[in-house]
């Protein structure tokens, strides 16, 4: 199989399981960017040192990137498709809910806003953390003429808050400090 097809050569893609739409709908732009979020994880995966110190962080960032594909594949499939994917639940939720306690627990308290940046994998992480609340906004948007699972959207906001927590977590590991906004 080829991986050019010729179908969108006029702007349109195809919904899994359902209709054709444009390429600039509100459902395309929403997964569109949370596979934005999914390659952004990827860079910050690839940026982490390869001592185990870093091996919990790295599983749950992989844990978060197959998550990500199961809401692209849910953002993907109307929920009157009868195709069958994965659809994002609570027990994610709570997945990453564990995580970001189980990192934040190993923090310092933070009483300031801090500067993106510090190890490479940190900020790598900021950029994703950016690129999720993107996310977030674009399902939000693309929800008020779809029926789409809601908690995609819940998802994205735990995700882009252990995002934040990952990239500090990942300074401290490293032995870099915050950077701390002097404004």
């Amino acid at each position: 199989m080829k991986i050019y097809t010729h179908t969108g050569d006029d702007g349109s893609t195809g919904l899994f399981g359902g209709n054709r739409v444009q390429k600039s709908h509100p459902r395309i732009r929403a997964y569109g960017t949370v596979d934005e979020v999914n390659s952004a994880l990827g860079l910050a995966i690839a940026h982490l040192p390869a001592t185990g110190a870093f091996d919990t962080v790295r599983t749950h960032l992989t844990d978060c990137q197959n998550d990500l594909f199961a809401i692209g594949a849910d953002l993907a499939t109307p929920f009157e498709s009868k195709a069958s994917v994965p659809r994002i639940g609570d027990e994610n939720v709570a997945s990453v809910e564990n995580a970001i306690d189980e990192m934040e627990a190993q923090l310092p308290p933070l009483s300031r806003f801090i500067v993106p940046g510090g190890h490479p994998a940190a900020a790598a992480l900021h950029l994703a953390r950016t690129t999720c609340r993107r996310a977030e906004r674009e399902v939000v948007d693309a929800m008020h003429g779809e029926s789409l699972n809601p908690l995609a959207v819940k998802y994205l906001n735990r995700l882009s808050d252990l995002l934040f927590v990952a990239a500090r977590h990942v300074n401290r590991l490293a032995e870099i400090p915050d950077v701390i906004w002097e404004g």
